[in-house]
């Protein structure tokens, strides 16, 4: 019979393991969110269990999944049949502190990968009825296990924004509310006012605009200081209606659109006032001067500087400008989204005052023409480290095509070399309008899809994807989007070239083995690296165009095109924020990068030593990969590869 000293001695043990148990899975989300108490539940409730290296877990064969499972030490790996060939693949792999099965658990199903000891493994096992009770009762742990990782990213993005508040101060936010910005009260008039009254209001209320509104104080125009200067040069008179003068249907956001929102529209559509409107009736006005006040937005003045910039030389000193920008969002916790938008779009401002300086120079050649962009800056994802994918598109009948060509392309080969000297490296592939076979006419270039498509081939698509995510930069608009329809069209009725597109989307694979976290580098001056572009986003860019480009689908940007196909249901919806979320995670990883890169004076790379992450980051990294593994085998499944 033991004795009170060894009851107390073995109820101590049980504590201490308790405590210890505790604290280890306290480093790890989302019991790293969890109450104490309810932590403390899950831990008296688990069964620990040994599986010996190369031991099933469970299986599809078991039914469904009746525990949820946290490796305590060790590894798992995910093992389900190849879907054209014999054996079977590994399709994740999980470390200490991660769980499983969750999707299996909350479907009440069985599992559809056999989950096998990748060695040695110890696990925790939650019953399912303790489990189905701490999910009721713990709104950390229901939110991971619905979200998945998702929960995980938004974790990362609120350290992001509380390493931001601790070094800049919390004043400003990219995502703040336009209502918190705008004035609530905007400086309004009636078409008739005479424009002389209606400057006076301005001027009293010391705004640099007026919004023209109907009985039912509906926008119909604005008319701003800018308006005012033009309408002076020009002798008008000030007694004339305001109506006469104003710019109609301005534009316009919800309240509930962010500052960045506003910045970006203000670049993109040079204008300096954005309206805010709910229900179609006028609630506030935010200005250019709203966002400067608050010193975090320069997007607006940075974006006008170079769309002035007199001379080749001042567009190449800007670019430090657009550095110390993207400097600034990243510390203040600005998505990659916003910040590859951002790049973007001053790079097409950049171009296009090349091309215009560059005309300037040499003289207009006579010839109407389009000035494409392909690849990243196509689907507007471009970051700080990138090169000149280009092209351009003319109108001309066959006959006229080569001499036009012949008039273009010494000047599309200066444009060429005045971007280089901006920062825009050149093409190591020749993908840029200087060469003779991407200066072509709209029907040259419809030729060359149509056989891209009837001849693909695995390696020519390899090569050629990269223009099927074109966009117009400067120019007229029409004639490519003539080109994209025809495009769109053409692949639609040829099964052969998705299938051949989606062989090709499966080249670049994911970094991640059976028998450490991450595949790295062996030797070299890649030792210990994996590269982040084209083993971590290459696989949702290729993977998305392929389901776009099979569906109809015109947006080239690789989350409009996810967002889209969840719409058209192609791909489901919580697969799709899963992808979604996962190319954020790694594009942000990237910027960072880059950042961290520019920062020390070195050249720019993609390649990453994971060893270099925290454990959080490194952790999500991982599974953000395992997302592309996930899509590169529906990709599989769907084209049966």
């Amino acid at each position: 019979m033991q004795t009170k000293q060894g009851l107390a001695a073995s109820k101590s043990a049980v504590l201490q393991n308790i405590h210890g148990t505790m604290e280890l899975l306290r480093k790890y989300p989302p019991f790293n969110q969890m109450e104490s108490a309810h932590l403390a539940y899950l831990v008296e409730h688990c069964l620990l269990r040994f599986y010996a290296a190369g031991e099933s877990i469970i299986r599809p064969d078991d039914g469904p999944v009746q525990h949820f499972y946290i490796v305590k030490q060790g590894r798992v790996v995910g093992e389900r049949p190849h879907s054209a060939r014999r054996g079977s693949e590994s399709t994740f792999e999980i470390a200490g502190g991660e769980c499983f099965p969750l999707a299996a658990l909350l479907g009440e199903r069985a599992t559809r990968t056999e989950h096998l000891a990748g060695e040695d493994t110890f696990c925790l096992l939650l019953p399912k009825d303790a489990f189905a009770r701490l999910f009721a009762q713990s709104a950390p742990l229901r939110d991971f296990a619905l979200r998945g990782v998702s929960s995980l990213l938004d974790q990362v993005n609120q350290q992001v924004q509380l390493r931001a508040a601790e070094s800049l101060g919390a004043q400003y936010s990219l995502d703040t509310p336009l209502r918190e910005l705008a004035m609530q009260q905007p400086v309004s008039c009636m078409a008739a006012t005479p424009t002389r009254e209606a400057v006076r209001r301005m001027h009293e209320q010391h705004v640099g605009s007026i919004v023209i509104v109907d009985a039912d104080n509906r926008p119909q125009g604005i008319f701003t200081l800018r308006d005012l200067r033009r309408v002076v040069a020009a002798g008008s008179s000030l007694e004339q209606p305001i109506s006469a003068l104003m710019t109609q249907q301005p534009f316009h956001l919800a309240p509930g659109a962010s500052a960045f929102d506003a910045a970006l529209a203000m670049t993109e559509r040079h204008i300096a006032h954005v309206c805010l409107v709910e229900d179609g009736r006028l609630l506030g006005v935010v200005s250019e001067r709203d966002l400067f006040s608050l010193q975090r937005v320069d997007l607006v003045h940075l974006a006008r500087t170079i769309r002035h910039a007199p001379r080749i030389d001042t567009l190449a000193a800007l670019r430090h400008d657009i550095h110390l920008l993207v400097e600034r969002m990243l510390a203040h916790g600005a998505s990659s989204t916003q910040i590859t938008q951002l790049i973007t779009l001053l790079n097409d401002h950049t171009v296009s005052r090349v091309i215009e300086l560059t005309l300037e120079e040499m003289g207009d050649p006579g010839v109407p023409f389009t000035w494409l962009c392909f690849g990243s800056e196509g689907r507007r994802e471009q970051t700080l480290h990138t090169d000149q994918d280009n092209g351009i598109l003319f109108e001309a009948a066959d006959d006229q095509a080569e001499a036009i060509r012949q008039r273009l392309l010494p000047l599309a080969q200066r444009i060429n070399q005045e971007l280089a000297r901006c920062g825009f490296s050149l093409c190591s592939g020749n993908i840029m309008a200087g060469n003779p076979q991407l200066c072509l006419s709209r029907h040259e270039w419809t030729r060359r899809f149509s056989r891209q498509v009837r001849e693909a081939t695995a390696q020519n698509l390899l090569e050629s994807s990269i223009y099927f995510d074109l966009r117009v930069v400067w120019g007229d608009e029409l004639g490519a989007r003539l080109l994209r329809q025809h495009l769109l069209a053409e692949i639609a009725d040829h099964s052969l070239f998705q299938r051949h597109l989606a062989l090709s989307a499966l080249q670049f694979r994911p970094p991640l083995g059976r028998l450490r976290d991450f595949v790295v580098a062996r030797k070299g001056a890649d030792k210990d690296t994996l590269d982040l572009k084209a083993e971590g986003l290459t696989p949702f860019v290729d993977g998305a165009r392929v389901l776009a480009l099979a569906h109809g689908v015109s947006e080239c940007n690789t989350q409009q095109r996810f967002a889209e196909l969840v719409r058209r249901g192609v791909i489901d919806a919580l697969d799709g924020a899963a992808f979604e979320e996962a190319y954020h995670f790694i594009q942000q990883t990237r910027l960072q990068l880059h950042q961290q890169q520019a920062s020390q004076n070195l050249p720019f790379s993609n390649r990453l030593d994971p060893d270099s992450l925290n454990h959080l980051d490194r952790r999500i990294l991982r599974e953000s990969f395992r997302q592309a593994q996930r899509l590169q085998a529906s990709l599989s499944l769907r084209y049966q590869l």
